[in-house]
């Protein structure tokens, strides 16, 4: 440790004592055995050659700050250069990789498909600490906002955009309020609210079209998914009333009762847009809102388990 580590870590001990919870968590993971997931996507071998990448640790927890603390790229390298408790996060290293490195590893997870790997690691993890998943799940959705511009609904998008923000988002209407931008889907664990999978898509794709379940599992949903098919083999999906056949006095008594549990799943998204601020997003594709909502979840994840080891 040189002798700028040594000060940044004597000053994180101050900051520390008056409760660091992202300090606290760092040590609830193995960050070493996400090294071998994606180390194949660098070509720099030690007899073949090629030039030395960024430690694959260090980009990994760079991404988890920068979710945590909602911030841009250009944001994430000042502060992880100037604040002792982000350089305690990340280990005190030699130097700090800049915005273009962490951009270009998000557009490597992207290109080489690591995101499943990473999040099903991180499941490993939570499942040996014995946060096992129960058979009680629930199921929601939330938009992740982003910039429209100032086109109209007609102006080319996906691959034929000619600007930065008419890529892939897309319009949705939820009662009188329209959204621009994505959506986040996930699935937690009724007991202890841990996200144990989740799903990006375009704004306009209705939450009943994203079935997360599995089979043997209890899976509690709101008005929203009624009639839509379930893997899981118990559906506690709220009743909705339809045309000329209105919804009984148990089925109201049912919702109810669905209600109080399937509530649980707004305290993700509450975490996530109130602590994280990551309900809204500047990049412009599914693909890389993915890894945005990928890294948001890990964060939750972490933080929602130190709330359950307190």
């Amino acid at each position: 440790m040189n002798f700028s580590s040594f000060f940044l870590s004597q000053n994180y001990q101050k900051v520390a004592a008056l409760g660091n919870r992202l300090g606290e968590i760092e040590k609830m993971i193995d960050w070493e055995r996400f090294r071998p997931i994606i180390a194949d996507m660098y070509q720099d071998d030690p007899i073949e050659g090629g030039r030395p990448h960024t430690d694959e640790i260090l980009l990994i927890k760079l991404l988890v700050l920068q979710q945590w603390h909602g911030l841009s790229d250009y944001e994430l390298e000042i502060q992880a250069l100037d604040r002792s408790s982000f350089q305690h996060f990340l280990g005190y290293p030699k130097s700090i990789p800049d915005r273009s490195t962490i951009w270009r590893f998000r557009e490597r997870l992207i290109k080489n498909k690591k995101g499943d790997d990473l999040w099903e690691e991180l499941q490993r993890q939570i499942i040996e600490r014995g946060l096992t998943i129960k058979r009680g799940m629930i199921q929601d959705a939330t938009f992740i906002l982003a910039d429209p511009g100032h086109a109209n609904k007609d102006k080319p998008r996906g691959n034929e955009a000619k600007t930065r923000r008419s890529k892939d988002g897309t319009w949705a209407k939820k009662g009188t309020k329209s959204h621009y931008g994505y959506k986040l889907h996930t699935i937690v664990d009724k007991e202890t609210q841990i996200i144990r999978r989740f799903a990006t898509s375009t704004a306009s794709l209705h939450d009943s079209q994203v079935d997360l379940s599995e089979e043997d599992e209890t899976v509690y949903r709101d008005r929203g998914y009624f009639g839509a098919p379930l893997k899981g083999s118990m559906d506690k999906t709220m009743k909705k009333a339809t045309r000329n056949h209105p919804i009984s006095t148990k089925d109201k008594r049912r919702n109810r009762a669905i209600s109080r549990v399937r509530s649980l799943a707004e305290r993700p998204y509450a975490v996530m847009k109130r602590v994280f601020h990551a309900g809204h997003v500047m990049v412009t594709t599914v693909e890389r809102v993915h890894v945005k909502n990928l890294f948001t979840c890990f964060s939750y994840n972490l933080y929602r388990m130190k709330g359950i080891n307190e």
